[in-house]
């Protein structure tokens, strides 16, 4: 199996819920590519613990359609297509960028400093050629924007987007890996960039612009690697 970024679990009163969490970090991270089968048995021996918690962690994962189940039983990342991308990105785009407008009126310099501190990490990751590093800073910065949005409902929502969204994110991140290999980076920064900026100026339907900008750069990148 390839490095997943899963590890031991030891606390036994919160195992399951470890479990659950990081396999849903790695889902949504793109550690697992599509179309990719996962057996209890694999995942059991990775974190050090029984069949149980891992079969509940597949089974919540499933509810969440971040993975699928098999009559078998057996788990399986969905496939992909651009169909379901562009249904993604659709979703994406409407609660996104509602929660990146709203988050405008509510964010104070400070917390804007730490959103361009990210994005500058997220463009530090990426001349550095750290693939998954850059993932999870873009993670973190957008996150770090939704969760200002004074919205209870909307993060909660567009984690369970970006956990579908997992399979491209794999796709992605071989792209991006063999760009590096190529000694090409591409400004994935610059659109986070744009949105502090719009940000500063509490301009939210300005924010709520580049954040789609955002989006549409991502979703067409990913259609031409997607079957029909």
């Amino acid at each position: 199996m390839a490095d997943t970024g899963l590890s031991k679990v030891t606390s036994r009163v919160t195992v399951q819920d470890t479990v659950y969490e990081q396999l849903r970090r790695a889902l949504m991270w793109g550690s697992f590519a599509p179309s990719q089968a996962i057996t209890i048995s694999s995942l059991a021996m990775e974190f050090g613990t029984s069949h149980m918690p891992v079969r509940e962690a597949l089974r919540r994962l499933a509810a969440e359609n971040g993975l699928e189940i098999g009559h078998n039983g057996s788990a399986r990342v969905p496939a992909v297509s651009r169909k379901r991308l562009d249904d993604l990105c659709q979703a994406r785009i409407a609660l996104e960028g509602l929660a990146t407008e709203l988050a405008a009126a509510h964010m104070t310099d400070e917390d804007i400093g730490r959103l361009e501190a990210l994005a500058r990490e997220h463009e530090e990751t990426g001349k550095a050629g750290d693939v998954y590093g850059m993932l999870r800073k873009n993670q973190a910065f957008h996150f770090g924007i939704y969760e200002m949005s004074g919205s209870e409902v909307l993060p909660q929502h567009i984690e369970m987007l970006w956990l579908r969204l997992g399979p491209y994110m794999r796709m992605l991140s071989s792209y991006v890996e063999g760009e590096f290999d190529k000694g090409i980076v591409h400004p994935f920064s610059s659109h986070h960039f744009q949105i502090v900026a719009a940000l500063r100026e509490r301009n939210g339907a300005l924010a709520r612009e580049m954040l789609v900008g955002d989006i549409l750069s991502t979703q067409v990148l990913l259609r031409d690697m997607c079957p029909e």
